[in-house]
């Protein structure tokens, strides 16, 4: 089988590759010296499997902070969708986000689990940022390349997390803050934001599972467990052993309040997550416990 990683260099990438040893599996990644839009513009390979991860990602400054970045992912995504109309890849997985589900949605009052139908291309609803739009619009490229007969399978993921991840993400960052005891602990935004966190495992392995089906389907990664800011520090807490002061730094990004992922479509395609929460601050911890 021959595979197609771009974005290979980045955290989800890393996870794939790594996965995909055995595999002739070619890469494309910025970080190389390779735009994907420059590949995509001029290959004509025919590849089994194309794992679309090339975008300019980072946490949530980066999500506020660069809104320009949406042109960049827009013009990577309708490359892709052009270089696929003119190879036809066997199958696709196209990796959207929950920053493209409506930011009404997702509320502290509502406590809404987020389905796959809670996004509908025919009436689109403000998503997160410019991020979110870019993701909304790939959905849409994706949507016309099934009607041209390809299949796609288009996945959601909510919060991954995972032990080689940047510390611009917030659950390494309350890894590494834990890890050295810090002394206040501090919260970005409000204790009260509430992710569902999904262990990087779980995401590869459930991407290459509906892939392998070439289930061309949009899908939730999640697990569908709500845990707060101030839930996930009390568990690293408990785990490191001690007891800060925590202060909470409300100036800071904090984005929406609560994204909670319905996991139901996925584990009925054969697929739940396996790593707890617990063991996965467990062994993030392994890496920044001093």
């Amino acid at each position: 089988m021959k595979i197609l990683i771009t974005g290979n260099r980045g955290f989800v990438g890393r996870h794939f590759t790594f996965a995909l040893l055995d595999h002739n599996v070619t890469y494309v990644d910025i970080k190389d010296g390779i735009d994907a839009r420059d590949f995509f513009r001029r290959d004509d390979t025919y590849f089994d499997l194309l794992i679309h991860l090339a975008a300019v990602v980072g946490g949530r400054q980066t999500i506020e902070g660069s809104p320009l970045s949406l042109a960049v992912d827009l013009s990577i995504d309708s490359e892709m969708a052009s270089w696929a109309m003119r190879t036809q890849p066997g199958h696709i997985l196209y990796f959207s986000s929950s920053a493209a589900y409506p930011v009404e949605l997702q509320t502290l009052e509502l406590k809404r689990m987020l389905t796959e139908n809670d996004i509908n291309l025919r009436d689109i609803r403000l998503p997160d940022y410019t991020y979110g739009w870019a993701k909304l619009t790939g959905e849409m490229l994706c949507e016309h390349l099934r009607r041209e007969g390809l299949t796609v399978t288009v996945l959601r993921p909510f919060s991954g997390y995972g032990e080689d991840q940047s510390l611009e993400y917030p659950f390494p960052s309350f890894m590494e803050r834990a890890g050295r005891k810090a002394d206040p602990f501090t919260i970005w935004g409000s204790a009260l934001t509430t992710r569902d966190w999904i262990h990087i495992d779980d995401i590869v392995e459930a991407s290459l599972l509906l892939a392998k089906d070439r289930m061309s389907i949009n899908v939730n990664l999640s697990t569908g467990r709500p845990t707060t800011f101030m839930e996930l520090f009390n568990l690293v807490a408990r785990q490191v052993g001690y007891k800060p002061v925590v202060e909470v730094d409300e100036g800071a990004p904090k984005g929406v309040a609560y994204r909670v992922g319905n996991p139901a479509l996925l584990k009925s395609l054969g697929y739940n997550p396996k790593v707890t929460l617990e063991v996965g601050v467990s062994r993030c911890l392994s890496v920044w416990r001093q």
